[in-house]
């Protein structure tokens, strides 16, 4: 099971390398329920899993001049103020299958946002509400970072394109300097709680950007729409195991000795 995990991880880093979010999501199930982690050591790895992954594609980005430094620093300081808080003070409350409950929710979500943006019209930006409406989005994803260790991407791309009037394109590469800084403060955030096992980390980071290069190559034969539905699907469905193999973790139920986490 441990050689299948690091064989998803190639699969996290090519929906990463093809579609620019969401792949990341998938980190913390497969530590969990391929790698047999515990959820709060799995969280803890994930952020630097997912910050590594994501500084591979702002690089590239920043080459084509597709990152909004300013806009990026607003919504990033608003989001590592949140994550860390939410890390540090929140997650040590809440227990770990509390935190799948809500990771599952966080993924049905990213599916649904997924299928809804799959075939739109992604060329140009909407008129913008103004940077300032940025903050609030921020610190929400903060807190989804903080307590499910996800980047947010899935949330904040199509925020830049509506409230910062920023071409999609464009929003994709600020989006994952967001979630380099937004990963960093939550990892912070973990410092101390839990022990990561670093030999594991590095070598499931290394698949992951492996799958990131393949990605750039498997999207020149398939469109992106395609791709996205697929993974929405794929999303779904391992959202929807997580989110029923820890349903009673959420308020009113008992969580079952068997999913219990650490």
């Amino acid at each position: 099971m441990i050689a299948f995990g690091y064989a998803l991880a190639l699969l996290m880093g090519l929906a990463l390398g093809t579609l620019g979010g969401g792949g990341s999501t998938l980190t913390v199930p497969i530590l969990v329920y391929v790698m047999g982690f515990g959820a709060k050591q799995a969280i803890a790895m994930s952020f630097p899993v997912v910050g590594a992954a994501s500084l591979v594609g702002v690089l590239g980005h920043a080459r084509e001049g597709r990152v909004r430094w300013r806009t990026a620093i607003i919504l990033g300081a608003a989001a590592m103020l949140s994550a860390f808080f939410s890390a540090r003070f929140i997650a040590p409350l809440v227990s770990g299958s509390a935190q799948l409950a809500f990771l599952a929710i966080v993924m049905i979500v990213a599916s649904i946002s997924m299928f809804r943006t799959a075939g739109g019209r992604s060329d140009g930006p909407t008129s913008p509400r103004g940077e300032l409406w940025l903050i609030p989005i921020g610190l929400g994803v903060g807190v989804v970072t903080g307590l499910a260790g996800v980047g947010g991407g899935f949330l904040m791309v199509p925020a830049l394109v509506l409230f910062a009037g920023i071409p999609i394109k464009e929003a994709i590469g600020t989006s994952l300097l967001v979630i380099v800084l937004n990963t960093l403060a939550g990892f912070l955030g973990y410092a101390g709680q839990v022990d990561i096992p670093w030999g594991p980390v590095a070598l499931f980071t290394a698949i992951a950007l492996c799958g990131i290069l393949l990605g750039t190559r498997v999207v020149r034969v398939a469109t992106p729409a395609q791709l996205k539905r697929a993974f929405a699907i794929f999303l779904l469905v391992v959202g929807a195991y997580v989110f029923y193999q820890n349903r009673d973790a959420l308020p009113g139920g008992a969580t079952p000795a068997a999913v219990v986490q650490p």
